[in-house]
């Protein structure tokens, strides 16, 4: 007789990064909206949101670090933008900083995670189509910031 192994219902790291980015990027989006601290709004995502299957430490990380660094963030991604980043739809403009931070600080999640992980969260969150415009920014992003990774996809 096989022994039945019950299936964990807690989700693999993957998922609560996947959770952790979703999270961030709209803690990243209130932000914009409300010129509130990083602290302030993480303080309301621990009291308001179930953050149980979410990896906390990297919420935080996402959250703390884009705001830190917005400035370098902005000023890396204005080249490779078709307009002022002001201009850029909100939700759209927190997934770019989202991920340009991943792009340029955490060297040890693969590029295409970054990407794939930004387009999902543009085609759930972000305006009809806003999730092309995501994929072409950081496209040429990925290129510049980690062209050793980015010549070594397929063809």
């Amino acid at each position: 007789m096989k022994a039945h192994l019950k299936k964990s219902t807690r989700p693999g790291p993957f998922a609560e990064r996947a959770r952790a980015r979703r999270r961030a990027m709209q803690a990243l989006y209130q932000w914009q909206m409300t010129a509130q601290s990083a602290l302030v709004i993480a303080e309301q995502f621990f009291e308001e949101q179930n953050m149980d299957t979410t990896d906390v430490d990297y919420f935080s990380e996402l959250l703390t670090g884009v705001v830190r660094d917005v400035v370098q963030i902005d000023e890396g991604l204005t080249p490779l933008l078709d307009r002022p980043i002001a201009q850029v739809d909100p939700i759209e403009r927190a997934i770019l900083r989202l991920a340009s931070y991943e792009l340029r600080s955490r060297l040890d999640v693969p590029f295409r995670v970054v990407l794939n992980e930004a387009i999902d969260l543009a085609k759930e969150f972000g305006a009809e189509g806003g999730h092309s415009y995501v994929n072409g920014v950081l496209d040429k992003a990925s290129s510049l910031w980690r062209p050793f990774e980015h010549e070594l996809k397929p063809s």
